[in-house]
């Protein structure tokens, strides 16, 4: 059996100059396809309130709903890093109800780290995370959790004052003992300039080639998504026309007699 990945790993992988791969999954029969390709990780992110329940953004996501989804992953993982997305307000109210928050994705759904947006005591709770053996990603530029306050999905740190400021973001989370950062929606020589100033990995999502490895959403990878279209995903297949299609000719052939066959 396969020994499955852990942050001491990825960061070698890292280290040997090897590209990472991270997809989301939300479910247990993605989470074996996606296991199985060979990713490094495999993260339950907050999405999920959009591909998986049609909501508008990230912000609903409950714990009760991340819990739920990464159990269903973590039956399906063998190989792959597991790593559990913290919803909104599930890590900016205490550092006891955080360490709860963090502690149910290990103990209870079966991953092996979490991930957290920045805020401004993102620093404080990466540290206090770590120091009780959970280990943390972070995510700096666009945090989709904050998307009300940047007005909307749009990139960051095009000025100098602001990538600036991004730069020191990543850096508080490597000091505070943050394993990764994640980089998304930043000009691609901010992210590079990033990469370069840790020794952790970046995994850039919208931020151009440089980091150490890349996220995707899994139902964007897909195409399951008809009327969403990101700029930074690319659509290897266009899966909602395949099952449109295959769920039409089951119509089709049950209203004709076609299906079942005759015995």
């Amino acid at each position: 059996m396969p020994k499955q990945m852990n942050v001491l790993e990825f960061q070698q992988k890292c280290d040997r100059g090897e590209k990472l791969t991270v997809v989301t999954a939300y479910d247990y029969s993605m989470a074996l396809a996606v296991d199985a390709a060979g990713v490094d990780a495999i993260l339950v992110g907050d999405s999920l309130s959009m591909t998986m329940l049609g909501r508008p953004n990230t912000l609903s996501a409950s714990m009760d709903e991340m819990i739920h989804h990464t159990k269903a992953v973590a039956k399906g993982v063998k190989q792959a890093l597991l790593i559990g997305d913290m919803p909104f307000l599930s890590y900016q109210l205490g550092l006891e109800e955080t360490l709860d928050n963090a502690g149910a994705f290990l103990a209870e759904a079966g991953a092996q780290a979490v991930k957290l947006e920045w805020f401004p005591n993102a620093p404080e709770v990466t540290s206090f995370l770590v120091e009780n053996g959970i280990p943390v990603m972070g995510h700096v530029g666009f945090t989709p959790q904050h998307v009300n306050q940047m007005g909307g999905y749009h990139q960051q740190g095009k000025e100098k004052a602001s990538a600036s400021r991004l730069l020191q973001q990543a850096k508080a989370l490597e000091r505070a003992g943050a394993f990764a950062v994640v980089l998304e929606l930043i000009p691609s020589d901010i992210a590079r300039k990033i990469t370069q100033s840790l020794k952790i990995p970046t995994i850039g999502i919208g931020a151009g080639p440089h980091c150490d490895g890349q996220v995707q959403v899994l139902h964007d990878m897909l195409g399951l998504l008809p009327d969403f279209h990101p700029k930074h995903a690319k659509a290897y297949l266009q899966l909602h026309e395949a099952i449109k299609n295959t769920v039409r000719q089951y119509v089709s052939e049950v209203r004709t007699g076609k299906f079942p066959p005759a015995h």
